[in-house]
């Protein structure tokens, strides 16, 4: 005989079954409801959304990095690929013998 077994998932109003990522995010809804309610938990509901609000911020500028960095390193090769040009444009020139000074 086999047993089968029947798992309780949450239902959408639609009837669908919800995924982990809607479930779990039910779930911290909630559990931010319940802390905002506790005595200076509206405190720390705020230092959070600041933080994530930061750390959005933070992750542009970051993402605005790599893009700098290729222009870097164009520059650089710009840079080197004009001091090889300059490089054979230099002459040498020979020291011109002094006049012979005759003294009296």
């Amino acid at each position: 005989m086999t047993e089968t077994t029947t798992t309780t998932r949450s239902k959408s109003p639609g009837g669908k079954e919800k995924d982990l990522v809607s479930r779990l995010a039910d779930a911290g809804e909630e559990a931010l409801q319940r802390l905002s309610d506790l005595p200076g938990g509206q405190r720390a509901v705020t230092a959070f959304n600041d933080l994530r609000s930061r750390v959005d911020e933070l992750g542009k500028k970051v993402r605005g990095i790599d893009a700098l960095e290729a222009r870097v390193h164009e520059l650089e090769k710009e840079v080197a690929a004009l001091k090889k040009a300059k490089a054979p444009a230099r002459r040498t020139t020979a020291s011109k013998p002094k006049p012979k000074t005759t003294s009296p």
